[in-house]
């Protein structure tokens, strides 16, 4: 949904007097509600107020989960230490009536009072430290699974090299005519002209209504489709990922992706390269057509990213589509720590945000006939 049908149901929102029930990934929409319901694997929670306040008790219960788990740990390895302690202790008095009893110096008796008396502390204090590191393991496995319900996904992104100075994209005077059906004049849909410019590590968004041609023009940026008339130059590598993560095929495995797209890489770099993004060892032959939508924009980022040269210019066409809300925070998290140049088509006004974008350039609706449109 493009920008006006977003803003058409905020006001619909707005205007309402009645309830309503969203369910909706737009933060924008969802700024506007008085109340959240969140379903996870936690099970439901309720959270009073819009998405800010939303947000901020998430980042605190974050906080809160990481805080319990350190906790943990920290209780799990002092119950491990006093465990052996217990059990050195214990072997030092055992050694001791060892000796004592090879003197001959005491009643037999006596002995083996002792003896039993040593078997039943031993036994005893076994038993309590198998109890209290029993306990802390599981409370660690349980700190550990709530962090890991409620941690965002991170995404390392690697540096491109990319000189504040360079040259990334020179888009000049660009048209695209596309075909009609049935059209003897050849008067189809123009686009353009298109003129852009895009120097170091740049973020533009391009804008404009559904059918303007904002993916035309991505794909002629990326040099996936040779314009009509005017010139594009792309003197760096660039890497175009739409909504669908196109680029991975939907019967091939991750790793077989990942060697499709970087040829110059062994198996064991793909795993490691993998490995990074968070597909370790099986997840990585998982075929690319079983994976979620957040799956697959990871995948897709880990091909491209992790090859011998990362693209110097990323160009993303409405990445956050298929995303959830934690998928889309773990997206401008990564793209945050990207150092070349963006160029972004989104509705989402609040991930373009997030993510920085420096310049906005706007397509008005492409027009049919032969005039073109204004830059």
């Amino acid at each position: 949904m493009d920008a006006e049908g977003r803003a058409l149901i905020a006001g619909v929102l707005e205007r309402w007097e009645g309830g309503a029930v969203v369910v909706s990934h737009d933060r924008d929409l969802l700024g506007r509600v008085d109340r959240i319901v969140e379903l996870s694997g936690l099970g439901a929670a309720t959270y009073g107020g819009n998405w800010d306040l939303y947000a901020d008790r998430k980042a605190a219960e974050r906080a809160a989960a990481e805080r319990t788990l350190a906790a943990a740990e920290t209780d799990a390895a002092r119950a491990a230490a006093d465990a052996r302690r217990r059990a050195e202790t214990q072997a030092r008095r055992d050694r001791a009536g060892r000796r004592k009893g090879m003197k001959g110096d005491m009643p037999k008796i006596l002995l083996g009072m002792r003896a039993e008396s040593a078997e039943t502390s031993a036994a005893r204090n076994s038993r309590l430290a198998a109890r209290q590191s029993a306990q802390a393991e599981a409370d660690l496995t349980a700190a550990r699974e709530r962090v890991e319900r409620v941690r965002l996904l991170s995404i390392p992104m690697p540096s491109t090299g990319l000189a504040s100075g360079k040259t990334v994209l020179e888009v000049e005077e660009v048209r695209f005519a596309f075909p009609v059906a049935g059209d003897s004049e050849g008067e189809g849909k123009v686009l353009g002209p298109v003129s852009l410019r895009l120097t170091g590590p740049e973020r533009v968004a391009i804008t404009g209504p559904n059918g303007a041609g904002k993916t035309t023009v991505l794909k002629m940026m990326a040099g996936l489709l040779e314009p009509t008339s005017g010139i594009v130059r792309r003197p760096v590598r660039a890497a175009l990922l739409d909504q669908d993560a196109a680029l991975l095929k939907p019967d091939e495995t991750v790793i077989a992706a990942w060697l499709r797209l970087n040829p110059e890489g062994s198996p064991n770099g793909a795993h490691a390269a993998l490995a990074r993004f968070l597909f370790r060892n099986v997840e990585a032959r998982r075929v690319a057509g079983t994976l979620s939508g957040g799956e697959r924009l990871r995948a897709a980022l880990a091909c491209v990213m992790t090859g011998a040269r990362p693209p110097q210019l990323l160009v993303l066409d409405e990445p956050t589509n298929h995303l959830d809300l934690d998928s889309v925070a773990a997206v401008e998290a990564a793209l945050n720590t990207y150092d070349g140049a963006l160029a972004v088509v989104s509705h989402d006004t609040v991930f373009l945000e997030h993510v920085g974008i420096t310049r906005t350039v706007a397509l008005p609706g492409a027009r049919v006939g032969a005039s073109s449109l204004p830059p």
